[in-house]
């Protein structure tokens, strides 16, 4: 076995590795994204990476994954999964990381913890758990896995692997489901012992559903779902001769590990957990994803007539995004005016009432819908978003500005806000804050190439906002050091094409 390094070039040019895929790949975006300064892995002697340095090799594999759009781009399933995730690691005050919760549009059932806390779930696996507590036990078993610190052992027991091939998995496991095959590509003659780097051992699978029970049980809740959940797999995988779900190939499930789960269980008062309507409702918008926009449409409309739903509200707003997704914008209104004569008040049937009048091209209407819905729903994100997108639409840049700056103040990190400013201000003649704010776009989709073009471009603006130009300056110098640290390790060349995965709404209406 090699000793880990006691400095960072391992890590940087894992890192490097990981993040040059988009640079190899023709069908991958042009502009790699490029790592923050990385941290000292440590003394050799140490049997596992460093906090720092799971966190710096979890952070460079988001951004290269974000930036080849392997991460789902909805906020209304992301901010649910934070939710959810959220309300887990809050149960046990112990737990010091920080944690990202996040989707995958990939229908494989499936899901994963990467160092520094990013949790991903596949779509798949949302649409398969039958219960929100069956969803939460698969995020508690991975939290665990975090918290446990079961990565970083991991990838020092693989180290023979190499640091460049287990980043370029990590980015493959994020870019599909199915783990195997996206690591074969990727990763050539490395793949075995990258698979392997992320096959947890049954120790470490056994901890997790201890620990990940527990965080069950205090969150509130349904501490048997883990063991129904792990049933109904296993119950697949021989339906399915043998072919097991994806989540079952890096978690081997063991009758043991059943067994275990239902003697955990057993003892426990038996109480009803309800599910919550926002579960009910982000599956639903799942769902009308699914296909092509008029057979989702006609399924769900079948689903309504026939009653076969378990939450009415959220069958019907599924027919209506579906709807919405077709672009029959009056059958979509008509839904959602009957959802509301019903007296239902809801985030994210205003959100989609609102899309639907913009999509429709009433923006006067749909700006009045956002502004009466951002006062009883402030922090909801998918309005967030929608709001200035409608003010841009509109012809009224000045108005998006302002309120996205304003929501920059407190995140001050959020792409999306950051490229509505700077379409805001292009259209406001105004092209220092313009490419700032590009340039924060950029950054923020790990597009570091791209993100330093328009920065430069900012600071040689003239007549423009002086602390504009500071703070420009400022973030160029930042991110010229990070190109610098990666320019330092040699690139290692390979090629990669991450699957076409399902969308969100955002996407079926961009247009």
């Amino acid at each position: 076995m090699f000793a880990l390094p006691s400095s960072a070039t391992a890590l940087r040019r894992a890192t490097a590795f990981a993040l040059c895929l988009g640079i190899a790949a023709p069908a991958l975006p042009q502009n790699a994204p490029l790592p923050a300064p990385l941290p000292d892995l440590g003394d050799a002697s140490e049997s596992t990476l460093s906090r720092s340095a799971e966190r710096a090799l979890g952070r460079e594999t988001m951004r290269s994954a974000r930036a080849q759009g392997a991460v789902l781009d909805d906020p209304e399933v992301n901010d649910y999964l934070q939710t959810l995730g959220q309300r887990l690691v809050a149960a046990d005050p112990t737990i010091n990381e920080k944690f990202e919760f996040f989707a995958v549009g990939a229908s494989e059932i499936n899901a994963f913890a990467l160092p520094g806390g990013h949790v991903g779930v596949n779509t798949g696996l949302m649409l398969a758990a039958q219960s929100e507590s069956e969803l939460a036990s698969v995020l508690a078993h991975e939290i665990s896995h975090v918290s446990q610190h079961h990565i970083a052992r991991q990838y020092a027991a693989q180290t023979r692997a190499g640091y460049a091939s287990l980043a370029a998995m990590l980015l493959a496991i994020i870019a599909g489901g199915r783990g195997d095959v996206a690591i074969a590509a990727i990763t050539g003659a490395n793949a075995a012992h990258a698979q392997a780097a992320i096959n947890y051992t049954r120790e470490h699978e056994h901890e997790a559903d201890r620990v990940g029970f527990t965080l069950l049980e205090r969150a509130g809740f349904d501490p048997r779902a883990m063991a129904s959940f792990f049933e109904r797999l296993q119950q697949q995988t021989r339906i399915l001769d043998g072919n097991a779900p994806v989540w079952l190939r890096t978690h081997p499930l063991t009758q043991t590990r059943i067994a275990e789960a239902q003697d955990r269980a057993f003892d426990k008062t038996y109480r009803q957990v309800p599910d919550s309507r926002e579960f009910h409702m982000v599956r639903a918008l799942l769902r009308s994803y699914e296909g092509e926009a008029g057979q989702a449409v006609a399924r769900l409309a079948s689903e309504l007539k026939e009653g076969r739903y378990r939450d009415r509200t959220a069958a019907r707003y599924g027919h209506a995004a579906a709807l919405l997704r077709a672009k029959d914008f009056v059958r979509a209104r008509s839904e959602v005016e009957a959802l509301e004569r019903d007296g239902m008040r809801h985030p994210m049937i205003e959100a989609l009432a609102g899309l639907i009048l913009q999509q429709s091209r009433d923006y006067a209407g749909a700006i009045a819908r956002y502004e009466a819905a951002l006062k009883r729903y402030p922090d909801h994100l998918q309005l967030v978003y929608d709001y200035p997108r409608t003010l841009l639409l509109a012809g009224d840049p000045a108005r998006a500005v302002r309120f996205a700056e304003d929501r920059l103040l407190r995140r001050a990190n959020d792409g999306d806000l950051h490229q509505m400013a700077a379409e805001g201000y292009a259209a406001l003649g105004q092209p220092m804050q313009s490419h700032y704010h590009q340039g924060e776009y950029y950054a923020a989709q790990g597009n570091t190439k791209g993100a330093i073009e328009q920065l430069e471009l900012a600071t040689r603006m003239r007549g423009g906002d002086y602390r504009v130009m500071l703070i420009a300056e400022s973030r160029l110098r930042e991110l010229r050091e990070q190109q610098r640290e990666v320019l330092k390790t040699g690139r290692a060349s390979t090629s990669a094409a991450l699957s076409a995965r399902p969308t969100s709404l955002r996407a079926f209406t961009r247009d």
